[in-house]
């Protein structure tokens, strides 16, 4: 089995006076086994209700899996897949928990118009046409709303599939690269969108390779390779758990590392380079000891987080030593 980073938050629950809410989902060793190919090796995590979580991994690292094992399309091998409480795969029979969900291929039917396509799906959840007539003028859909999909450009269609994922303002939500054919401004509005549901108390997962985009929006992310889970955190914590360092710069820098015994210890190519652990012992003394207020400082970024916790994962033991 290979390495991998572990790095556990302490999740917190809400009470009402002495009743525990449970985590909107919760995966308690999950593996998934078809014939003699493992999906899904060991796997657990929760999501609280109003938290996003990033799901990242390449392609083949099971996240599709993942994510209809939550959906409840299907049991787990081993373990559990919990949704508000419950089992995620009676959830599914019983229709109990919204989930709203946009698969990372968007497909409808080619001949039903943008409008058909949500009053079919808004019938289906019990949704008014009043927040039918809402979201396709939210999403930029009103001029073509008449049209067949099959006039739909790729980010028309993308667009539709979003807005069909939230039709029902769900408790959980599921988006399968969600940006994939938008442009940056549309995929802002769909992050805007995320966030107004995460205020209302959604638990939203979503399945990514941009992570530039999903960086800002996250809560806490899940990084799986081959089926297992390699990390799990806030970008701090994956940044305090990864080789990476933070940086400082300021004008006239080298100068007066030549005279700061201090700072000679963390200066190199032209930057003070240091793990987290140092990043508040560096800024007091900068201020408080070299009267410094202007410096530039640098966190890891989530991608550069990501491809170096990935890099550990593959090592050997005495690769990492």
């Amino acid at each position: 089995m290979g390495q991998y980073t572990a790095v556990n938050l302490p999740f917190e629950h809400n009470n009402t006076g002495s009743v525990m809410v449970p985590p909107s989902i919760k995966l308690t060793d999950v593996s998934l086994q078809y014939n003699d190919f493992t999906a899904l090796n060991n796997v657990s995590f929760e999501v609280n209700a109003g938290q996003t979580m990033a799901l990242l991994g390449h392609n083949g690292a099971g996240k599709s899996s993942l994510i209809k094992v939550i959906l409840g399309l299907i049991s787990p091998t081993v373990g559990k897949a919990e949704v508000m409480g419950q089992s995620a795969y009676t959830n599914h029979q019983q229709n109990c928990v919204d989930i709203g969900y946009l698969p990372e291929d968007v497909s409808f039917y080619d001949k039903l118009s943008g409008r058909e396509v949500l009053s079919y799906f808004g019938a289906l959840k019990g949704v008014n046409q009043a927040r039918i007539e809402s979201l396709i003028e939210e999403f930029g859909l009103g001029y073509a709303q008449h049209r067949q999909l099959k006039t739909y450009s790729k980010g028309m269609k993308q667009r539709l599939g979003v807005a069909q994922a939230i039709l029902s303002e769900p408790k959980i939500l599921l988006l399968d690269e969600p940006t994939v054919g938008l442009d940056p401004q549309a995929s802002q509005f769909l992050y805007g969108k995320i966030n107004q549901l995460k205020q209302s108390g959604c638990a939203v997962v979503i399945s990514t390779h941009e992570l530039s985009l999903v960086e800002a929006h996250l809560d806490i992310a899940l990084i799986m390779a081959k089926g297992q889970r390699r990390a799990l955190g806030s970008c701090s914590e994956l940044s305090k758990a990864s080789a990476l360092k933070i940086t400082i710069g300021f004008s006239e820098l080298s100068e007066r590392v030549k005279t700061n015994a201090y700072l000679q210890q963390f200066y190199d190519q032209g930057l003070l380079q240091f793990s987290a652990m140092h990043k508040a012992d560096i800024i007091k003394h900068l201020v408080t000891q070299c009267q410094i207020f202007d410096f530039e400082i640098k966190q890891p970024r989530l991608e550069d987080i990501y491809h170096d916790l990935m890099g550990q994962s593959l090592r050997s033991p005495a690769e990492q030593s």
